[in-house]
């Protein structure tokens, strides 16, 4: 039961209810069984697992917070990590490992045969597992306190808004809403409204702009040999946006379910196209991701306090488990690891070219700073994109294939290869003006939330013209889908 589904439709309305019909003392108990129905209706099979995970990381919490001997605390620690990174581990990465020291060794002719596991990957396992070690790690630096109560911690753990693909909470952040009584037990109407309408905007990004792209970008990554030219960077740049609409799509819907309940969970992204930089995407593209490889990698192995080659390891290691974290695939890895190469390079860059000189006027607007700014949204947009490649192709030769011929017969041959693309994709010109203009409200809706919360002072609109947009929208949502006829999952789902 996703949130694009017809059973969530349903369940949602009266999860709603009855959470708030019931007294305030029995909600928490109310929203744990209400996660876990909503977890074993996605992922029966593996609903030990959570389970598992949630009680390992309980008890080194209790263990860690009730213990003064250091070196008791560094085994908790360990132990605790161990367990829970191991079980995501076996799952998710052990055929993959198997196979690839397999056709390592087979490299040199041992012929060697693969031995796999018919393993299947439980949902949200990569975002409940590292949510367990961030809360094992800061209870042992002492950032935060053991939960106490196990119906609490396992609320925290399988909140059912963000269990499958985050955002990623953080204890700090989460566990207190959970423990709050008094007025945060209160059922809020404008945090109610608001969730209603940060779900809205998040439903026309997944099921309009998301799914439509999808269903072309499928159809030229499934078939990569047979295309070449203009097929291959629509398809790219089709990627780049339905990889956006999608993922942002479903966390803005966490964050609008999540606020139904009177619980506010992170941001999880701003704007991160108009970044200027790729250190600036990764401050605005899965923040609580990007946060938590910051804080419990990229700073335990030194961070910035160390060498420059030691950084730039240090940054490069980071982003190549960032990559493996995305999927066991040699490809996960090397979109990883071009991340953390560009970002090196982009150092260098800045170093070199953007610091000799400073604009006269660095709060005023001049002509040479628009150029600048606008020259490297073009080079950070479209290095973001070539990287995606890597992302969504489904081996490292097809990401190669598609790098070197997505420009054949482009530059001297444009408008064939335009007709050629439009072909291959089988998409109308209605229905590609169609795109470009929900994505052209997308990308404004981003630009100007850079400054204020749209969403928030769309409220302050007369009721009117407020309910007519909501009606419109609802009503394009319905009569599109119904259309179009295209379901898809959230990307997100599979990692």
């Amino acid at each position: 039961m996703l949130f694009n589904s017809l059973g969530f439709l349903f369940f949602l309305p009266i999860v709603f209810i009855l959470y708030w019909a019931v007294p305030g003392k029995y909600r928490n108990a109310a929203l744990l069984v209400i996660s876990y129905y909503f977890y074993f209706s996605c992922s029966a099979a593996y609903t030990l697992i959570l389970i598992a995970t949630t009680c390992v990381t309980y008890f080194a919490g209790l263990g860690l917070d009730g213990c003064t001997d250091e070196r008791k605390r560094r085994r908790i620690l360990t132990a605790g990590v161990l367990v829970t990174a191991g079980i995501l581990a076996f799952f998710k990465y052990f055929n993959f490992i198997s196979v690839s020291i397999t056709e390592f060794f087979n490299l040199f002719g041992l012929g060697l045969d693969e031995f796999t596991l018919k393993l299947v990957q439980p949902i949200g396992i990569s975002f409940y597992t590292f949510q367990s070690i961030s809360y094992i790690a800061d209870v042992y630096k002492g950032k935060s306190r053991a939960e106490r109560s196990p119906l609490i911690f396992a609320l925290y753990i399988s909140f059912f808004p963000q269990i499958i693909s985050g955002p990623i909470a953080r204890t700090n952040d989460l566990l207190p809403q959970l423990k709050a009584v008094g007025e945060n037990r209160k059922f809020n109407y404008e945090n109610a409204a608001a969730g209603l309408r940060i779900m809205l905007w998040g439903y026309f990004k997944k099921l309009i702009v998301a799914d439509t792209l999808g269903k072309y970008v499928d159809l030229i990554y499934a078939n990569v040999p047979y295309y070449f030219g203009m097929t291959f960077i629509m398809a790219s740049l089709m990627y780049t946006i339905q990889i956006y609409c999608d993922f942002s799509g479903y966390s803005e819907i966490a964050l609008g379910v999540a606020k139904l309940f009177n619980i506010n969970l992170s941001v999880n992204f701003k704007s991160p196209y108009l970044s200027r930089s790729v250190k600036e995407f990764w401050s605005r593209w899965h923040i609580s991701l990007s946060t938590w490889f910051r804080d419990y990698v990229y700073i335990p192995l030194g961070g910035s306090r160390c060498a420059q080659w030691k950084t730039n390891f240090n940054l490069i290691v980071t982003f190549l488990v960032s990559g493996l974290w995305h999927g066991a695939n040699w490809t996960f890895i090397l979109w990883g690891g071009l991340h953390g190469v560009y970002q090196v390079l982009e150092k260098y860059a800045v170093r070199i070219f953007g610091r000799k000189k400073k604009d006269a006027d660095e709060s005023g607007v001049s002509f040479g700073k628009v150029i600048k700014n606008i020259l490297t949204w073009c080079i950070t947009f479209n290095f973001v994109s070539l990287f995606w490649i890597f992302f969504r192709a489904d081996n490292v030769r097809d990401a190669f294939f598609i790098i070197t011929h997505m420009h054949n017969g482009v530059l001297f041959h444009f408008a064939a290869s335009w007709e050629k693309m439009m072909t291959d994709m089988g998409i109308t010109a209605a229905e590609l003006w169609k795109l470009c203009a929900f994505i052209a409200a997308i990308m404004a809706y981003d630009f100007f939330s850079l400054k204020r919360d749209l969403t928030e002072a769309f409220k302050k609109v007369p009721v009117v013209p407020r309910w007519l947009v909501y009606t419109a929208l609802t009503t394009l949502i319905i009569v599109l889908r119904l259309y179009s006829g295209t379901k898809q999952s959230f990307i997100y789902f599979n990692f």
